[in-house]
């Protein structure tokens, strides 16, 4: 009888993923709209839409550093119609620095990383510094001193800062910001003399030569800056770091579902019409398995913690 039903089990699950989707899809952004989260779940959306049938929404529930949406998601039906595409901050930075009412570890189930972007330290095109070299220097003789804008307390670009101090065993003055356009702003208008900015950002000032590319946090060099060094080139270890943005559900999720996500996600984002777009934005490709992912996922959780720690990083 238990195998009976076990069986009886394994056939409606499989069943419900076959008849998927039987109702609108809701895909969370927990960001407002306009970002680069926002902008990867308003590309997948029409083809998910075309790949599946039915009809996939985007839904924008921002708030408290994008675990309002998250954690929406988490305490949804795991049947596939409410997915996240969210950034690594809901994921694998937030619980670390804010009391979030889920558990990133053991309530989601991860479906796929889908692009990643490096981060590009730049400073102003007046700026006195014209390489890492000069910058190293410069820290070195002058500790303390030197200003490095991010857009908050324990963003992307926050970290990679920290990061990179821990790593060259050098200090400079952290000036966090509401934002990445107040960044910009003040990179701009010579206010604050640098910033470990997402490329996706940046590319536009630096093209138009109102900020320069001194370093890039990739694995190896962009093909948007060939002649800007990466980090790890420059001898600095482990300081490789990716924004990125991922595609999850609510934990239970029918794995054979998560598969069909998976590979419909990997289509879209190497579709022709949509590959060379996102590359010329700064986006590589990523589109793992729900496998890689959930290792990939782990492993940043536990690099950022114990970075935040170690760097007795707070909170806004």
């Amino acid at each position: 009888m238990k195998k009976l039903l076990c069986a009886l089990g394994a056939s409606m699950t499989l069943t419900a993923a076959m008849a998927w989707p039987e109702k609108p899809v809701t895909i969370i952004v927990p960001f407002p709209p306009g970002g680069s989260t926002d902008l990867i779940a308003r590309t997948l959306q029409p083809k998910l839409q075309e790949k599946f049938g039915g009809t996939f929404v985007v839904d924008n529930k921002a708030g408290a550093t994008g675990t309002i949406g998250a954690a929406q998601v988490v305490r949804s039906a795991p049947d596939g119609h409410t997915l996240l595409v969210a950034s690594l901050g809901p994921y694998v930075i937030a619980p670390h620095l804010t009391k979030v009412s889920y558990d990133a570890t053991k309530e989601m189930d991860y479906i796929t990383v889908a692009v990643q972007a490096p981060n590009v330290l730049v400073v102003p095109a007046a700026s006195p510094h014209k390489s890492m070299a000069d910058v190293m220097a410069f820290q070195k003789a002058n500790p303390g001193k030197m200003t490095f804008a991010s857009s908050g307390n324990g963003s992307s670009d926050h970290l990679t800062a920290e990061l990179y101090w821990q790593q060259t065993n050098t200090t400079g003055v952290h000036v966090p910001y509401k934002g990445g356009g107040p960044v910009m702003t003040d990179l701009l208008g010579n206010q604050v003399d640098s910033s470990f900015m997402n490329i996706n950002t940046a590319m536009p000032q630096i093209k138009a030569g109102k900020l320069r590319a001194l370093s890039i946090t990739s694995a190896q060099r962009s093909p948007l800056l060939p002649d800007v060094p990466t980090l790890q080139e420059l001898g600095i270890k482990d300081a490789n770091v990716y924004s990125w943005q991922a595609v999850s559900g609510p934990k239970g999720m029918p794995a054979d579902l998560k598969n069909k996500l998976q590979a419909a996600i990997k289509d879209a984002l190497n579709d022709p019409a949509i590959k060379p777009k996102l590359l010329e934005l700064g986006f590589e490709i990523v589109a793992n398995t729900p496998e890689q992912f959930t290792a990939f996922q782990a492993s940043e959780f536990a690099r950022w913690k114990k970075l935040i720690e170690t760097r007795n990083i707070k909170a806004d």
